[in-house]
């Protein structure tokens, strides 16, 4: 089970900070331009070797991609429109954060694994891995959240190892530092959790066509 389907368990947080919110005159779509501007700037800092900072700009990108939505529940404004531009934000703010963190790794690490193989399978395992749980939508059941690691997991281990990276930046094993092992932390279970979503929603669909 990851984090994410914790998100309906933690709404009684979400509801006052979201009216707290509604008050001011932005829109929940304005908020997630600002999530996804809140990313861009994190994985700068992180390509320039700052991941004190890269984390801070990736905590704001978290908060305010969850106040967007609940903005847009709590002042009825919730759309097509604005779940469209959540998912493609959400990915466009994972390649900015990743790359980031690649950048920075052709340059400096010293593993057997090229920096630029390690950064293409953490992205390609955390592509796909979204892409498994909202193509779940697009063949009309619901969004699928399952499997071992989910964005807001990525997101605490990203918190995490990035804080840790900052405190230690030396490598710590076969010549990678926190971050770098939190990229293969990334692809291994990314395409885990792509295989895992993968099954269960066939297993989903193959029930829907034998009940029809």
């Amino acid at each position: 089970m990851s984090l994410d389907s914790l998100r309906p368990k933690v709404q009684w947080i979400l509801t006052p900070i979201a009216e707290a919110f509604s008050k001011l005159p932005i829109t929940p779509n304005m908020w997630s331009v600002v999530s996804l501007i809140c990313a861009f700037i994190a994985g700068v800092f992180f390509a320039f070797g700052q991941p004190f900072f890269g984390v801070l700009f990736v905590v704001l990108n978290s908060f305010l991609d969850v106040l967007d939505g609940a903005l847009a529940r709590h002042t009825g404004a919730a759309s097509p429109i604005g779940d469209y531009l959540d998912h493609v934000f959400d990915r466009y703010a994972d390649v900015f954060i990743i790359t980031g963190i690649i950048v920075y790794g052709v340059q400096t690490w010293q593993a057997p694994v090229p920096a630029w193989v390690i950064g293409l399978f953490a992205i390609t395992g955390v592509l796909l891995s979204s892409y498994m749980g909202t193509q779940a939508q697009a063949v009309g059941l619901k969004r699928n959240y399952g499997g071992v690691l989910g964005r807001a997991d990525r997101l605490v281990l990203l918190m995490l190892f990035g804080l840790a990276e900052f405190i230690y930046p030396a490598p710590i094993l076969f010549g990678l530092p926190f971050l770098g092992w939190m990229l293969v932390v990334y692809g291994f279970f990314g395409h885990i959790t792509a295989i895992q979503r993968f099954v269960m929603t066939l297993k989903e669909l193959l029930k829907d066509a034998r009940g029809q």
